[in-house]
């Protein structure tokens, strides 16, 4: 196994790739749950959770069912369906999740609402395991971005939750209240994770 490479992987997902700031994906939860810092930890782990084993889940039914030569000798496979069948997994963890939180952390079940079940749609998770595939990853590549990938979910939710708290208490023009300066400070992290584009990890 070439750590370097995982290294590679872990450091473009949390940094230089990162699903928000990056490649935009996962923009909803991201500004509805962003609130407090308590129900933005919440959702990053959730997702965490979700994006990793999905990941680990996918991988194993992509290439033993969907793509797999035996299955298909005459070359037809049912790659086509990748987007599907991801999407039920997805579905699946997050119900699963779902029923967890409601039992045992119902304060952070009701905190995250309608937002939790919106997971299953949550581009950011569905994006992970379609680039798992389309990058050719190994099945702890595929792992390891999909838990990294949702730690820089995790990251960019809650340094964005945290800085929302403070402009709580901030004078700011009246035209800015609200939404629109969580827009301009959304914007200014992403300029801020936009430095790290040019990062050389190893020589």
């Amino acid at each position: 196994m070439d750590w370097q490479n995982l290294v590679t992987i872990a450091l473009g997902a949390i940094l230089i790739n990162n699903f928000i700031f990056s490649q935009f994906l996962g923009i909803c939860p991201f500004m509805g749950v962003s609130k407090s810092t308590d129900t933005a930890l919440g959702m990053g782990l959730a997702v965490t959770f979700v994006m990793g084993l999905a990941s680990a889940v996918c991988y194993p039914i992509n290439k033993y069912i969907l793509v797999n030569p035996a299955l298909f000798p005459d070359g037809v496979n049912l790659a086509f369906m990748q987007t599907i069948v991801y999407i039920l997994v997805i579905a699946s963890l997050v119900q699963f999740i779902e029923m967890f939180l409601q039992k045992g952390m119902p304060s952070l079940y009701t905190a995250l609402g309608v937002y939790l079940p919106l997971i299953t749609t949550n581009c950011a998770v569905l994006g992970v395991v379609l680039q798992n595939t389309q990058n050719s990853y190994t099945f702890i590549e595929s792992v390891a971005y999909g838990v990294t990938g949702g730690i820089g979910f995790l990251l960019a939710i809650y340094l964005f939750a945290a800085v929302r708290e403070k402009l709580e208490f901030a004078e700011v023009p009246k035209s800015f209240e609200g939404f629109p300066i969580a827009l301009v400070t959304a914007g200014l992290l992403a300029l801020c994770f936009g430095g790290f584009s040019g990062l050389q990890i190893f020589g």
